[in-house]
């Protein structure tokens, strides 16, 4: 386990924009309580609570990844109107304590959805 720092900074904030996902002509979540963490250089990320995703359209699988700043990521496939798209959202169930905000929260590959919008709410 990492903590970030100067050498790897991570802020989390509050967003308050409307994000919404789309996939196959569903919105699979839209949300006005997303968390959008800064990683050092990486191109920030929408974290989007399960209450305001279709979980109907989404199935566990087997992919799992480890970040040494957050932890385990576990994955989900979308599937929607004959479409599918294999570990497309990705959540951190017990993220390290220094990352426990965003615990339960699922992300979304913008090149694994049609399109991610971020608009004023």
């Amino acid at each position: 386990m990492k903590l970030p720092g100067p050498d790897h900074p991570i802020s989390i904030a509050r967003n308050e924009s409307r994000i919404r996902v789309t996939f196959a002509g569903q919105v699979v979540a839209d949300t006005t309580s997303a968390l959008t963490p800064q990683e050092a250089g990486y191109p920030p990320v929408h974290y989007i609570p399960r209450s305001d995703a279709k979980m109907s359209l989404l199935a566990p699988t087997s992919h799992a990844s480890h970040c040494p700043y957050k932890g385990d990521a576990s994955y989900f496939t979308i599937s929607a109107n004959g479409r599918g798209s294999d570990n497309a959202v990705w959540s951190y169930q017990q993220p390290f304590p220094a990352m426990a905000e965003i615990a339960g929260y699922l992300a979304f590959y913008p090149n694994r959805v049609d399109k991610i919008e971020e608009t004023p709410a």
